[in-house]
């Protein structure tokens, strides 16, 4: 049997400052979670996303006639280089998720232009 050298102290029982909070994380409320993901604003990676979702519509959109295949290829280019970036710095799943499914429009406008005439 092990002897202490001072008085001994029983052991308190206190809240653990480790355990997760149960409170909804962002404050506009449960909806707005699945959005913000961490309750923080994000402003780059949303404007990102928003741009690249912009770029994929006008390069979908303008894809499907031959006598804009500029526009198609060029606006499906960049809206390839803003997903890539947006991927780089983006912080939740749901912008992920928009930058994701934007991107791959993007590439189809692209490619289609591509084939359409090319960015020349």
């Amino acid at each position: 049997m092990a002897h202490s050298i001072g008085p001994s102290q029983p052991q308190q029982n206190q809240p653990s400052s480790s355990l997760p909070s149960l409170a909804p994380m962002s404050p506009y409320g449960p909806g707005s979670r699945l959005h913000t993901g961490d309750g923080k604003a994000h402003p780059l990676a949303d404007t990102l996303a928003g741009v690249t979702l912009i770029l994929a519509a006008i390069a979908i959109a303008t894809c499907m006639f031959r006598g804009l295949h500029l526009v198609a290829s060029w606006t499906g280019l960049v809206g390839i280089g803003t997903a890539a970036v947006g991927q780089y710095i983006s912080v939740t799943t749901m912008e992920r998720f928009v930058l994701v499914c934007a991107g791959v429009a993007a590439a189809a406008g692209f490619g289609i232009g591509l084939a359409h005439g090319g960015l020349y």
